[in-house]
Formats: C-alpha cells, structure tokens, sequence
C-alpha cells in the first residue's frame, strides 16, 4: 500500500524543504553536461542521414550506455544529462505534435482509425498482463507497453509522469522499443512483400505495428517507398495522436484507485499530498500542437525545422538516458523485459494483420 502511494503521489512533509524548483535546478553548471550531449545528439542524427538503417535514437542510446559503464563520467556533467534526460525529451515528445495532422489522417479512411485503436489497445492491454504474468515490475510493464503499443520513447516520456518511474526503468524501456523498432525496419517490408499485400495494406501493416515514426519512415522506404511512405507515416502519426488520450485515461485510472485507499494513510499528520496531474503540461503541449498542425497555419519551411529541432531534442535525450543505465541495474533485469519486448511486437503485428484481413487497411 505505501509502495502505491509514493508511486501515485507526490508527498510532501509539512515545516521540511522541499524539492528544489526548476529556477534553482537551472542556476545549477547544466552546460557542460548539456553540450556534450547536444554534440553526441547531433552527430548521431547526421548518422541517420548517411546510414538510416541504423536508427539514430539506437545509437545514441547505445553510445550512453556504452560511456557510462566504460567511462569515467565526471560529476560536473550531471546537471545537465539531467535536464537533457527530462526536459529535452518532454520538449521533444510535445513538438512531435506539430506532425500530426488529424484531417489528413481522417482522409486515409475510418478502417485506419480503427486499425490503429485496435492495434494501440490491444497491445497495450496484452503487454501490461503478459508483462504482470512474468512478474516484471509494474511501472516498466507499463512504459515498455506504451512504448511498444503508441509510439517508442517519445510514448514512454509521456507515461513516466503518470507512473513515476525511475529514470533507470524508463531507460530500459526506451532501449527495449528502439532494439525491436529498428528490427521492424526489416521485418515489416519483409511480410509485406512475402504476403504480396496492395500499396494500402502494406503501409498499414508498417505504419501500424512499427514502433516509431523514424523506424516506419526507414521500413516504408525500403518497402518501396512514394505513397507506401506517405501513406505509412500518416498512418503511424494517427498512433501517435493517441498518445494523448491513453495518458489520460492511465492518469484517471490512477486518481480513481485512491477511492480503496483509506485516508488515514493518505492524509496522516504533518503530511501533503499532491495528485499528479491527469495530463502532464508537455502532453498538453502536444495536443495544442497537433490541432495547431490540423489548421495547417504553419508555413511547410518552419515546419520542417521545427520537425529537425524536435529530432535533435529526443536524440539528445536518448544519449542521456543511455547515460542513466548502468550494466548492474539491467543485469537485475534480467530476460524476461527482452521477452516482453518480443511478445509484444508480435502481438501488435497480428493484430494490424487481422484488421487488414477484415478489409480495415488504407485505401489509397
């Protein structure tokens, strides 16, 4: 019971210092650290450009991972892998809604739609009880759901507010969804062409089992590319809308759970507590963005920009994160996150496959 509620709410001792605020944060020496991952940031995305096979947010991740346990990491760097582990990433997930435009998505047909709520609840359900079944933890079981049913990291930055993760967990979900992602980038041309699907049907099958935006970009390409790209990637972006209402429907389920919580325990003596917020601000960033997106008031060369700005900012945060991971923590881990993973890519390529059979795939 007292692991839920420091899990569910930020609690606060009455007449005691409390967390530092982001004013203080900042006065903190973020700049070092922040450059040096704004450099590895930047280099990593010139690497997606030359090389897109490999995915760019695995890189950096990997390149984290790999000078942490390594390296040395100087205490002085810190501050600012912190920030660019948080707020670069918030920033990153709240600008990718600029990309999401939800007429034109309307325009691929309401099958699409469907497709794609079947495939992001279906997964997400299946991977949280699978994941409970093989005794993972609760709050990686649901960013690695998440991550695996919505939208990759950028799904599992907009959880970690709801379920207050360790930056250690939302890491190993974050690696988890690039691995098999960038797996997807292979598989998903590979069924399309084995099964002979149409134009429509194939960028159904990518854009709606494909972790993230990047990855269905890459595996649309190889597909063939033209329409089967477009088509994909507004087919992923429709995904990637419904990051919104699963947060909140995660966050509504967490406020209601208190109703079998006696308020004795809650509300003790010299004791506050705040409930998290239902949506956290950088998600409602996103869903301003996404409807300013729909108006289609932004001209297409700031636009563009933006879309590399928001790039930059999630692979940054991804080297940072990769930063948080030490060797010992996922030894204790163990296989069965990497099996979930598994299990959950599969689950999400069966369901877009059922929907596609039942004549649920874009018409173009």
């Amino acid at each position: 019971m007292n692991n839920f509620i420091k899990k569910s709410f930020h609690i606060e001792r009455l007449g005691t210092p409390t967390a530092k605020s982001p004013v203080q944060t900042l006065k903190r020496n973020i700049w070092p650290g922040l450059i040096i991952c704004a450099i590895i940031g930047l280099a990593c995305m010139i690497e997606g450009v030359y090389f897109p096979a490999l995915s760019a947010n695995l890189l950096a991740i990997l390149l984290g991972f790999a000078a942490r346990n390594l390296l040395s990491i100087p205490e002085t760097l810190e501050p600012g892998i912190g920030v660019a582990a948080k707020r670069l990433l918030r920033w990153g997930v709240a600008l990718l809604g600029l990309q999401v435009s939800l007429s034109t998505v309307l325009g691929l047909g309401w099958g699409v739609i469907i497709t794609d709520i079947c495939a992001v609840s279906i997964t997400f359900v299946a991977t949280f009880f699978l994941g409970r079944l093989l005794g993972i933890d609760e709050d990686l079981v649901t960013l690695i759901a998440s991550g695996f049913s919505i939208c990759g990291a950028a799904a599992v930055a907009g959880i970690q507010g709801t379920v207050k993760a360790t930056e250690e967990k939302v890491a190993a979900a974050v690696a988890l969804v690039v691995l098999f992602g960038t797996i997807m980038i292979g598989v998903g041309p590979l069924i399309y062409h084995l099964l002979g699907m149409s134009l429509g049907n194939g960028a159904t099958l990518i854009g709606g089992s494909t972790h993230e935006v990047a990855q269905a970009a890459a595996a649309a390409g190889i597909a063939g590319g033209g329409v089967l790209l477009t088509t994909a990637i507004l087919v992923k972006l429709f995904r990637v809308a419904l990051l919104a209402p699963v947060v909140f429907l995660l966050g509504l389920f967490r406020r209601k759970e208190v109703e079998i919580i006696d308020k004795h325990e809650l509300y003790q003596e010299g004791t506050k507590v705040k409930r998290p917020a239902l949506l956290p601000l950088f998600v409602v960033g996103f869903i301003i963005l996404m409807f300013i997106a729909t108006l289609n008031i932004i001209p297409k060369s700031i636009a563009a920009n933006i879309k590399l700005l928001q790039q930059f900012f999630l692979t940054t945060a991804m080297f940072a994160l990769g930063l948080g991971v030490h060797i010992k923590s996922l030894r204790k881990l163990g296989f069965k996150p990497l099996l979930l993973g598994l299990f959950s890519t599969i689950i999400i390529i069966l369901v877009v496959l059922a929907c596609i059979s039942l004549g649920l795939g874009a018409h173009i």
